[in-house]
């Protein structure tokens, strides 16, 4: 999205914020954020992995003698790294006002999959040579045999550090990464060839979403495997899904209209 996907009520709060903070490790947004500040009339602080997870005291310290804005992209409880935030800014009896806004948990539906009949939503890390959790894939198992929808979330690297730099103590970050459809089919398709229940294959049809609620966004249907190396999704973010076993005849018209937009 951009800067006019903020809420009448959330930008009504910016302007009445003394400093406004904003989120980018756990989403990334599709604007640069110098657009955010000249539309909010605000300077807007990029709060970045080290900031939230180690400074985050000095921002509800802040929060508690002025009225600060915490920005984040998406809604603010779909990351467990807001929901300590919030419980912390409480205990120090800091008084907050949640603004809710749209994510990717509820435009998942753009896709045409109904949304009561998805399951537990799950992240696909980055596979390493020697670090390859094909756990994930027992959830996306056990929502298919329930006949549910997943969401498949993928990862997100920012300000990440070699082992090498992390342990010289060297304030040096690898560029950010971005897991695409491609890398994540790939990565499902080996966990499927490493497990015994085979309900779910490579021709199995699946959704690949990608920016969804910018003007670039895009839509495919295509067996997992086609995600691999033949539909383009483009630039981040992605995010694919996984149908369940039986879908209603609507999803299914909706799966033939996207499977012509590869």
């Amino acid at each position: 999205g951009d800067e006019k996907d903020i809420t009448v009520k959330g930008l009504e709060a910016i302007k009445s914020c003394d400093k406004v903070f904003l989120e980018m490790y756990t989403a990334i947004l599709g604007i640069d954020k110098n657009r955010l500040s000249e539309f909010y009339g605000k300077e807007v602080i990029e709060a970045d992995r080290n900031l939230v997870e180690s400074g985050s005291d000095d921002i509800i310290n802040q929060a508690s003698t002025s009225n600060i804005a915490f920005l984040v992209v998406g809604d603010p409880f779909c990351a467990t790294t807001h929901t300590d935030l919030f419980l912390r800014a409480k205990e120090q009896g800091v008084e907050i006002q949640v603004i809710h806004n749209a994510s990717i948990m509820n435009a998942v539906a753009s896709c045409g999959l109904q949304l009561y009949r998805f399951g537990e939503a799950v992240t696909i890390p980055f596979f390493t040579e020697t670090w390859k959790p094909y756990s994930f894939f027992d959830k996306v198992l056990a929502n298919f045999e329930h006949n549910l929808h997943t969401l498949v979330l993928l990862d997100i690297k920012v300000k990440e550090q070699t082992t090498e730099n992390l342990l010289r103590g060297n304030n040096i970050f690898e560029p950010p990464r971005y897991m695409s459809c491609s890398v994540a089919a790939e990565q499902i398709i080996e966990s499927i060839e490493q497990h015994e229940n085979k309900s779910i294959t490579a021709d199995t049809i699946c959704f690949g979403l990608a920016r969804i609620g910018g003007v670039t966004q895009k839509i495919a249907s295509a067996p997992l495997r086609d995600f691999v190396d033949q539909v383009d999704m483009g630039g981040p973010l992605h995010t694919l899904v996984i149908p369940a076993k039986e879908v209603h005849p609507l999803e299914e018209e909706m799966m033939k209209f996207y499977s012509d937009k590869k």
